[in-house]
């Protein structure tokens, strides 16, 4: 006999997820940056200026893998490490203009998936879903309980790739 087991929020978010991110994978056009590589220009973009350390702990990914990427992405002109005016030990990243047109790309292709998923829904749907989901993220940074690393930056829907 089969049992039946519903749904988990923890295991519909996951599939979820899984399946938006495949979904996106499967438009994605660039054929030049790895997935890790494009992950690390999302969050570059919203975070521009931002250190190594800082960013590897926003992608949840130990520095020195971060160093590394970032070491292949600027060797091919996608970022720039400049020096801190305030602290010239430290090295802050920016995008290069040719990772911003990549940025611009993989935005069109999350606003065509965005309304693949969203698609069915009314427009106060929409914003009702974006909102409660945003609310449970900002519930998860802030918890007491949760290290301060895996607060995110704010963006919407639209902006995600």
């Amino acid at each position: 006999m089969k049992r039946e087991v519903p749904n988990s929020l923890i295991f519909l978010l996951h599939d979820t997820a899984r399946l938006l991110k495949n979904r996106f994978e499967q438009r994605r056009k660039c054929e030049t940056l790895t997935r890790a590589q494009w992950h690390l220009t999302a969050y570059l973009a919203r975070n521009e200026g931002i250190t190594q350390a800082r960013l590897a702990d926003l992608l949840e990914v130990e520095p020195i893998t971060v160093c590394r990427m970032v070491d292949r992405m600027e060797e091919a002109g996608w970022v720039e490490r400049r020096a801190d005016p305030a602290d010239r030990r430290v090295r802050r990243l920016y995008m290069t203009d040719k990772a911003w047109g990549v940025f611009d790309q993989m935005r069109a292709i999350a606003s065509e998936v965005s309304e693949d998923v969203l698609g069915a829904l009314t427009p106060l749907e929409r914003a009702t879903f974006i909102a409660l989901l945003e609310r449970v993220r900002k519930n998860l940074s802030e918890r007491p309980d949760a290290p301060a690393s895996n607060s995110q930056p704010v963006y919407t829907s639209a902006d995600t790739p």
